[in-house]
């Protein structure tokens, strides 16, 4: 099952190269290409760790008897 961090990995080369590429193709120089494709790659970067980070799904344990009695 291809899940949201599945896709990320997988646009993260895409939008470098391929950014880069229509740019270098619409006319910009190489120099200006790459940096403009290497952002859209870390917007991805970004969005993936900052707005829809990563969470642990399972609470934190409970213990019921305290670590330090005094017994």
């Amino acid at each position: 099952m291809t899940g949201y961090y599945d896709l990320i990995l997988g646009l993260i080369p895409l939008a470098l190269v391929g950014v880069t590429g229509v740019l270098s193709v619409a006319g910009l120089a190489l120099t200006t290409a790459i940096p403009l494709g290497a952002t859209a790659s870390v917007l991805l970067i970004g969005h993936a760790l900052f707005v829809n980070g990563p969470v642990d799904d399972t609470p934190p344990v409970q213990s019921s008897t305290p670590v330090n009695s005094a017994d």
